[in-house]
């Protein structure tokens, strides 16, 4: 992971959302059902690192 993107701010399922263009909802199904880009838990609280969601957007780029 390099300097920058250490420093970037973590995303909320609401961040997630807009950057995939899909509903909330489905991002906790995909939580649910163990698809979709891994979550971490802070406090009662669900974060995304950007690094990880844009990793695992390319995952299923590299699928299809």
């Amino acid at each position: 992971m390099s300097k920058s993107e250490e420093d970037e701010p973590t995303w909320t399922p609401e961040d997630v959302s807009r950057y995939l263009r899909v509903p909330v909802a489905t991002l906790y199904r995909w939580r649910y059902i163990g698809v979709g880009p891994p979550p971490a838990r802070v406090g009662k609280h669900l974060r995304y690192l950007p690094a990880d969601v844009r990793s695992w957007l390319q995952d299923q780029r590299d699928v299809a």
